[in-house]
Formats: C-alpha cells, structure tokens, sequence
C-alpha cells in the first residue's frame, strides 16, 4: 500500500515558509513590488502611494486584524465589518525605527464580546502575527477596540518574544 502525497496546506504561510518580494524601481523614491501579478506601489516620498513605513504600519494592522478576523470565525462569531487604523510613532534622529504603535480596531458583528476580540488581538500579537512578532520587542503596542460603537479602554499588548 502506498502513502498517499501530503496535502498542500491550505495557506502558503503554514509549515516553514520562505517570503519573496521583489520590487522594480519606477523612478524618483518610486516602487513596484509584490510577487508575480501580486503588485503594489511604495513611494519613498509619500506622494504616489504609501512609504515603506506606511506600508509596514498597515501590514502590521491587517496582520493582527486578518488574525481576529480568522480567530472570531472559528468562534462562530464572524465580524460583519472591520477596519483597522494603525498609528505608529517613530524616532526624530536616524534611523527613524517605530518606538510605539497604537492599533485601532473597529468591529461589528452579533454576538461578539469586547472579552472575545481583546482575547483574540492579544493572541494575534503574542502568538501569531508575523509583522508583530518581527518588529524588535522594545516597541510599544497598544490596542483599541470599537465594537459595535462602543469604544473601549487602550489595551497594552505584549509584544511577541523569542526568549
């Protein structure tokens, strides 16, 4: 009897995946980058599109966000609309490296407790999140829920440790 080929995993970021990007220069600060027809622009200048900091603030708001997103799901709660804002605060002198991050999420859905998204935003930081966990661990993180309306306290998050 011979074992059947392993299945795929439904996510090309489960098992020990490898990340590519590639990035063409378009001119001035000006870039194309993504994977095959995956494509993005980041503009250096802020002008055409989003910095590479702004790029990386909002991969780390709709990681966490994709995170509860998936997490409420599995509970049976799926959110009926999200958005995410994610503000960071950086060093004046160079390198301008983030110090502090503050994650806004609003959220609405029947049946979701404040306990259920704060529970699955502190598991998408300390345990999931890839941006989070890759950004150094001296950086602070505070999140915000907005469910259904009710905006609630500031959260502060642990930051993810490899210790």
């Amino acid at each position: 009897m011979t074992t059947p080929a392993p299945k795929p995993p439904a996510r090309p970021s489960t098992g020990n995946p490898i990340v590519k990007s590639h990035a063409v220069w378009k001119g001035g600060l000006l870039y194309e980058a993504g994977v095959g027809e995956r494509t993005h622009l980041i503009d250096g200048n802020s002008k055409a599109a989003p910095s590479p900091v702004e790029t990386l603030v909002s991969s780390l708001g709709t990681c966490a966000a994709s995170d509860v997103v998936e997490i409420l799901a599995k509970q049976r709660t799926p959110p009926e609309r999200l958005e995410v804002d994610t503000v960071g605060t950086r060093r004046a002198e160079f390198p301008r490296r983030l110090l502090a991050v503050e994650l806004t999420l609003t959220i609405e859905g029947a049946g979701i407790t404040r306990e259920q998204v704060e529970r699955a935003m502190t598991l998408s930081v300390e345990k999931y999140c890839t941006v989070a966990a890759s950004l150094a661990g001296d950086i602070t993180f505070t999140s915000v829920i907005v469910l259904n309306g009710e905006r609630g306290d500031p959260v502060l998050q642990p930051m993810f440790s490899a210790k």
